[in-house]
């Protein structure tokens, strides 16, 4: 560690005393509202090729930099819904008005339609406020269910392509959360908070071997001084009711901003599961499922963001979440001979469970910038403490006669650190970076069970009972150049991760170390044509390592007969891939292939002696992958715009299973429409539908399935009052239907349902008594940074 501490230290040194460059400061405002102009493209182009020297946006009070000012160059200013402007390098840039494009339809005045879509280095980045498609979904999670390239499940897990569950980032830097905390901030933000999204399906070398993809969420800043406010709040209704509560608030001064967040979530969610299970020549199976959730979350989040100077800046955030369960499982499962002429048993099955969960985090980051020159301090600190009490209880339903009773006590804890150092000097036309991060995460997990004896006491069962745990320590750095070559650009980057991991199962005195040292490149080149037209491609090698659930080698019950067991000796497994996207205006087409080896998985085993279906980790051999995706607005007239994407997809993996072997080529495509009606007074209208065609893999297959919502938008009192009413899968037909492949191993039909068709209503309030102020603060260096 050492010698690779001493070949970083020069690479700072030579940022520190880089070259400096004259600078441009400027600022850019609304010729009409005098209202700071947020993330306005700042351009400097070479008059003699039209070349683009240096690009940046504008910060939150509307403040830009350009750190090369070059001879013989000219400055473009362009913002979506205004005019674009043109100045000389030796024009006045202290205070710039952008005027509004407006255009007439009858007696309304409108703004000209914005660009919405634009690519950063191949990646689509999708304008959030302001954008019509977006203006009747209740919280972000609705908006990325219609971002091209995301797809959201009934649980709202995040898909990048399908297949990847991305990294989240909030204004550039990655967020420390657990899934769940994930989802309740998601829930959160309304879409007239967030400015941007943008959607990398290939991060380079600078990110995480483990980020395969990233949603990078940009907020929406209040640039003015003084405090702001907003208050959002969605209720969902079908058979029982949901209630998402949150308040945002900001308050302003020359040199510091302050923010908090808080949100309430309540109410009861259902699911409902069904099953047939069947080996040839064996008894016949069936399960029926019905779960009931009552929930309470609550988090909230504070931060300050303190500007020292024009060159430093120091933040600190903290947070808390906090979640209660309730859950309720009734289960029945009928079982018959292989013929079902006789019955062999019909049990009942009760699983009330009590689960509690607290989450803790900090981050604290610390810039500096100087003329080319930026360096970033980041930490982050999470920590997390899951507890879970659960009885399984199982009668003869017939004789309500009680055949086995057991309970568990969960106990289990995450500690996660991070430290991270990012460092990049500009010299010319060209960026080079360097950063290094250190990592390190403890997780603990004892559950104890007791079984109900025949003398009617609870005693320990050795069997079941679980004390694991799980410790990582990761060291990573990086190295990147990027240059520009007139209208081409060429990114190349190399990572290192050295992991060292230790799995402990304490109740089987058995470990499991590994300590393992990887090499990750990555390279992308993209050209711009013009304006309109840009093309892109990009390679990447990432690696996944086994997380604390799949390798803990215990059962993890999801019914008496059913439940999955990790395994402590999964190996970490490596995908290397492609991705070409071309865009021209709004329309963005890309092509992705690759290979992943040491493919983690889970697959079923069933044993017909003890009617039991519990679920392996295993790695499979390798598995081949395919898709392309398109994305295209179409605008029929002034008041009817659609959005449609297509996206197909080919996967091929090689799957041994009960010494047999599999690997099936299995297409699939997915065709999204999203319609947007902007009717007079006001209101707004969107009426959106998904279709996935059947899909699967070497085992299941997953039958087709679709969904519509409709939903209506209105805004009163000069747009500080926003109303909002949706009803999301209006025909109920969003459940997933899974089957077996090979009936002569076993006929294994799987329905799952979730009560996602539902009435939303959602109202937002603006508030506050900030005043515009003109004074200029300095960018952070996420501000910064071109697109």
């Amino acid at each position: 560690m050492k010698i690779r501490l001493w070949l970083f230290l020069p690479l700072l040194f030579i940022f520190c005393f880089g070259k400096g460059q004259e600078t441009i400061k400027g600022k850019v405002l609304d010729s009409e509202t005098k209202a700071a102009v947020f993330q306005a493209e700042v351009s400097q182009f070479n008059k003699s090729d039209r070349r683009i020297i240096e690009k940046v946006l504008t910060d939150s009070l509307g403040v830009f930099q350009l750190n090369n000012r070059a001879d013989n160059s000219y400055i473009v200013i362009q913002k979506d819904g205004y005019e674009n402007k043109e100045l000389d390098k030796t024009g006045d840039f202290s205070l710039i008005a952008l005027k509004p494009a407006v255009g007439n339809i009858s007696e309304v005045v409108i703004r000209s339609a914005a660009r919405n879509i634009k690519l950063n280095d191949g990646n689509i980045v999708m304008s959030v406020s302001g954008n019509k498609d977006f203006k009747t979904s209740a919280n972000l999670l609705e908006v990325l269910r219609k971002t091209p390239g995301v797809s959201i499940d009934q649980e709202g897990g995040i898909f990048i392509g399908g297949r990847i569950t991305p990294a989240i980032f909030i204004d550039g830097k990655p967020v420390a959360m657990s899934s769940q905390e994930l989802q309740s901030y998601l829930r959160s933000l309304p879409p007239e908070m967030v400015e941007s999204l943008e959607v990398n399906a290939n991060p380079s070398s600078k990110y995480d071997a483990e980020f395969k993809g990233i949603i990078d969420i940009r907020l929406k800043r209040n640039g003015n001084l003084g405090w702001k406010g907003n208050y959002s709040g969605n209720t969902y209704a079908n058979k029982f009711s949901y209630r998402e509560n949150s308040l945002n608030l900001s308050y302003n001064t020359e040199k510091t901003a302050y923010s908090l967040q808080a949100n309430y979530n309540n109410g009861i969610s259902t699911y409902r599961y069904n099953a047939l299970q069947k080996l040839a020549n064996t008894n016949i199976m069936r399960t029926n499922t019905y779960q009931e959730d009552e929930g309470t979350v609550y988090g909230i989040q504070t931060a300050a963001d303190f500007r020292m100077n024009d060159k430093n800046r120091v933040g600190i955030s903290l947070r808390g979440n906090f979640r209660q369960s309730d859950r309720f499982r009734l289960g029945s499962l009928y079982t018959t001979n292989k013929d079902e002429s006789q019955l062999i048993f019909n049990t009942q099955s009760e699983n009330p469970t009590e689960y509690s969960q607290e989450n803790y985090g900090i981050t604290a980051d610390y810039s500096f910038q100087n003329k080319g020159f930026k360096l970033n301090f980041l930490g982050n600190y999470l920590s997390v403490t899951n507890k879970q009490n659960d009885d399984f209880i199982n009668r003869d339903q017939p004789t309500s006669q009680l055949l086995s009773y057991w309970k568990s006590d969960l106990l289990n804890k995450i500690d996660i650190q991070t430290v991270q150092i990012d460092a990049s000097q500009k010299m010319g036309n060209a960026d080079l970076e360097a950063g290094m991060k250190y990592s390190r995460s403890d997780t603990d997990n004892n559950i104890r069970y007791d079984t109900l004896s025949v003398n009617n006491r609870f005693v320990f069962d050795p069997e079941r009972s679980n004390m694991f745990s799980y410790k990582e320590k990761i060291w990573a750095g990086y190295v990147s150049y990027r240059q520009k070559f007139g209208k081409f650009q060429v990114n190349a980057g190399l990572r290192f991760e050295n992991t060292q991991s230790a799995s402990d199962a304490v109740t089987r005195d058995s470990i499991v170390s590994r300590n393992y040292l990887e090499w990750l490149p990555s390279f992308s080149t993209s050209y711009a044509f013009n304006k309109s037209n840009e093309l892109s491609l990009s390679y990447s090698r990432k690696m996944t390592r086994p997380v604390f659930s799949q390798l803990n080698p215990f059962r993890v019950y999801f019914s008496p007969l059913n439940y999955w067991i990790g395994n402590p000796y999964l190996q970490p497994s490596f995908t290397s891939q492609i991705k070409l996207t071309y865009r021209y205006k709004n329309w963005v087409t890309s092509f992705t292939a690759g290979k992943e080896k040491d493919v983690m998985t889970r697959y079923p085993l069933y044993n017909p002696k003890t009617n039991v279906l519990e679920y392996l980790g295993t790695n499979l051999p390798y598995r081949k992958f395919a898709s392309i995706e398109t994305s295209f607005p179409i605008k029929l007239t002034k008041w009817w715009n659609i959005t449609s994407q297509i996206a197909g997809y080919y996967n091929d993996e090689f799957r041994p299973y009960l010494d047999e072997v599999f690997a099936l080529k299995v297409y699939n495509y997915d065709l999204r429409v999203n319609q947007v009606f902007s009717l007079p007074k006001g209101y707004t209208v969107n009426l959106f539908a998904n279709y996935e065609s059947r899909t699967g893999n070497s085992l299941y297959i997953i039958k087709p399935r679709y969904t519509v919502d409709l939903s209506l938008q209105k805004s009163w009192f000069n747009n500080t009052l926003n109303t909002k009413i949706s009803y999301n899968n209006i025909f109920d037909s969003y459940d997933q239907r899974l089957e077996f492949r090979h009936k002569q191993i076993m006929d294994n039909r799987l329905t799952h349902w979730w009560d996602s068709s539902r009435l939303i209503l959602s109202v937002g309030y603006s508030f506050g008594s900030s005043k515009y102020q003109t004074k200029e603060i300095q960018k952070t260096e996420e501000e910064n940074r071109a697109r």
